[in-house]
């Protein structure tokens, strides 16, 4: 009995072909049957997602289709079963390439990411497998959220080391620029969500400037008889991500963020699509100014994957500049469903095309050199990604070193950890890591830690347990130094409060009182040098707390101040793009996003409370931006920031140390800030503190400013704004 759903599904080939599929389905809906996916479905909807990318999206035979299949049945088990069905060797040898592939992991392996691609190449005897593994792994990002967190990480960056430049090495430019998007929008959640909900908020201005630069063009191409359909193609968010970077632009600064594209329609003959295409070419440049540096020749010198277009750059009456690409109804269709789709598609016999588009897959494959490393992402800055000797996969913090290693590993072997061999090479236990190194670790029985280790550990678990370690060796040093200090002040009829002690052990760098007695005990620290210390702060104790007191009143009064300055904001600073002055109208600044003057701002109209302004990174743009876009309205600051201030929340994660409290208050009143709230939670089992506060700041500058300072102090692990 027929399948339906290879009716549906693949209903663009062949009968022959069809039946080729529905044995491999079959076959895999009987295996599969009793497995599920992470989010509950059954595992056949993942094989048959990807036979669709295959067959569709990139435009493979049914052979491929039905590897697919096939190798989801068997994995590991390369059976006789499926030998006994009588595939074609083809489909077997890929079935085989692929269930090899699906062995091989990094934790396996130890392999970095150059090896492990050269060995998925070596697997991929018949060039397809390649192909379909990068198919699998699209299907697998369309999915990613019904991973967990662990699994999600690892598959994310497998995808960015591995899979992205395979993609690009290919020429799978779209299934490339997706996984990238995908990527982007896990690794940078804020600049995806700025980015795209800016793409939104300008889509009408898009519109009108096709609108407008096609007007002038209409009478022309009518008169030449040239039929043709107009597209607006725009950049994903992390093309325009990499070019903000690349430029060091705002999103604003990116002037081809989206292309105007002529699809000619036209008989196949080469030379009849080549001369419409320079034609139109001739018509854009004559109405419009190129940019001759920017022009790419794509027709006369099509790509190795067979991309055929057209690109220039002009400039309309207002000195915008604008992408056009030129290219016919066959060369659009190859450029958006892939070389191979096309002629399927058309149900033409493409043997000989597929056969030359696969050899250059093939060449591409054996020859990476060809890539530019510009063009692929790289890990996130401020993580790093290693490998036990194993293989397992370990995420640390960027400038972590072996010592942080090894602690990460287990606390014991970081307490004897006497250096290490790096991608086979000794090194200390100074040493700093890079992504990708597989670090095996030494030990020594004899090992101690000792204080200098927290000079070069950056991770919270390392510092915690070295400190845990020299606190017990503490212990009986600072039980000897306390009990001679205390019967020493008895004597003197001297005592020696905490705000003294404090401030002695902070001029003399002690991070605990326990430190200070230990140093006591090992005689490194003369019990009369405090007996003096106490008699000189005595006779300036007056003066000093005359000073404190005078310093909180104006500390307070300066509080009291910025309060009424916020609360007697007006809205004289912020004005509409097109200069109808919001003065007099209700509005305010949304809570959930607090904007700061000079942030990327929106207005919206409530329904009952008047005007708010949102940031266009708030959680909630995207939803008001697409749903009410009639009551949304771009607005701009005023040239000059007002007089008030800005409440802005922002989450912190800091280890639990003495000083990184007054650390954070000194840090917000160096600056045009002042706290508001601050509440602080303690993660004993990580020892960290979790810190909630509210800051008043005049502008975003100010803004940066704090949050730049805060993440330079080494105890501080994260700061993140509300």
């Amino acid at each position: 009995m027929k399948n339906d759903i290879i009716e549906e599904k693949f209903s663009h080939f062949s009968e022959n072909d069809k039946e080729i599929i529905r044995k491999a389905y079959a076959i895999a809906q009987e295996t599969l049957k009793d497995k599920v996916r992470d989010n509950g479905h059954p595992f056949i909807e993942h094989p048959l997602n990807v036979a669709e990318i295959v067959a569709d999206e990139i435009g493979l035979d049914a052979g491929s289709v039905a590897a697919v299949f096939l190798h989801e049945s068997t994995r590991n088990l390369f059976d006789t079963n499926i030998r006994s069905a009588n595939f074609n060797n083809d489909i077997y040898t890929m079935v085989d390439g692929l269930n090899k592939i699906s062995t091989i992991k990094p934790k396996d392996t130890r392999l970095e990411a150059e090896n492990y691609k050269k060995l998925i190449i070596q697997y991929s005897t018949d060039p397809r497998v390649t192909i379909i593994k990068i198919a699998d792994r699209l299907e697998i990002m369309r999915n990613l959220n019904m991973f967990p967190r662990q699994t999600r990480e690892r598959k994310i960056m497998e995808t960015l080391m591995l899979y992205i430049p395979l993609a690009h090495q290919l020429g799978l430019y779209n299934v490339k620029s997706e996984m990238e998007d995908i990527y982007f929008r896990f690794a940078e959640p804020e600049q995806y969500r700025l980015i795209t909900n800016k793409l939104k908020a300008t889509e009408q201005d898009r519109i009108n400037l096709t609108n407008d630069f096609i007007e002038p063009l209409k009478k022309t191409l009518s008169e030449k008889n040239i039929r043709y359909k107009l597209k607006v193609r725009t950049k994903t968010a992390y093309s325009i991500f990499k070019k903000m970077q690349a430029q060091k632009v705002p999103f604003e600064g990116v002037f081809d963020v989206y292309a105007i594209r002529f699809i000619i329609d036209c008989d196949g003959d080469p030379a009849e699509e080549k001369r419409l295409c320079w034609d139109v070419y001739s018509y854009v440049t004559n109405e419009y100014e190129p940019d001759t540096s920017r022009l790419r020749d794509w027709v006369t010198n099509p790509k190795a994957n067979g991309y055929e277009s057209l690109h220039i750059t002009v400039k309309n009456k207002d000195g915008a500049s604008i992408e056009v690409q030129i290219r016919t109804k066959r060369m659009d269709e190859i450029a958006e469903s892939g070389h191979a789709s096309h002629w399927s598609y058309k149900g033409i016999s493409y043997e000989a095309t597929i056969d030359n588009w696969l050899k250059t897959v093939r060449y591409n494959l054996e020859h990476p050199q060809a890539i530019n490393p510009e063009d692929i992402p790289q890990p996130p800055s401020k993580e790093i990604f290693v490998f036990t000797p194993s293989g397992e996969l370990r995420i640390l913090k960027t400038g972590s070193s072996v010592l942080d290693f090894a602690f990460n590993i287990h606390s014991n072997l970081g307490i004897r950890c006497t250096g290490a061999k790096v991608n086979g090479k000794t090194v200390t236990i100074r040493h700093k890591l890079q992504t990708g190194d597989i670090v095996e670790i030494i030990s020594g029985k004899n090992q101690k830690p000792s204080q200098d280790w927290l000079n070069f550990v950056i991770t919270s678990k390392a510092r915690n347990k070295i400190k845990q370690i020299l606190h017990e060796a503490e212990y009986k040093a600072a039980a000897e130094g306390k009990e001679l200090l205390t019967r020493r002040l008895k004597n003197w009829k001297l005592t020696f409060p905490d705000d003294i002690a404090n401030e002695f052990m902070k001029r003399h760098n002690f991070n605990t009182v326990n430190a200070l007695y230990a140093s006591i005990g090992n005689g490194d620290t003369d019990i009369n040098f405090i007996k003096n210390y106490i008699l000189e702060h005595d006779q300036i104790e007056q003066a000093a707390l005359d000073k404190l007191r005078q310093a909180d009143q104006e500390a307070i009064e300066a509080a009291k101040e910025n309060w009424r300055t916020h609360n007697s904001r007006t809205g004289d600073d912020i004005i509409i793009i097109n200069n109808e002055d919001l003065k007099g109208l209700d509005y305010k600044m949304s809570k959930c996003c607090n904007p700061v003057y000079g942030d990327d701002v929106f207005a919206f109209v409530t329904r009952d409370n008047g005007i708010k302004i949102h940031r266009l990174s708030c959680p909630n743009a995207a939803r008001l931006l697409t749903k009410y876009p009639y009551r949304t309205h771009r607005v701009k600051w005023a040239e000059t920031p007002s007089t008030g201030s800005f409440q802005v929340g922002l989450r912190l994660t800091a280890s639990k140390e003495p000083t990184v409290i007054n650390d954070i208050m000194d840090i917000v009143n160096t600056f045009k800030a002042s706290i508001r709230s601050f509440q602080m939670n303690e993660d004993n089992v990580h020892g960290l503190y979790k810190i909630n506060m509210k800051i008043s700041v005049p502008s975003n500058m100010e803004l940066d400013k704090v949050i730049s300072c805060l993440r330079q102090n080494k105890f501080i692990e994260k700061v993140n704004r509300n």
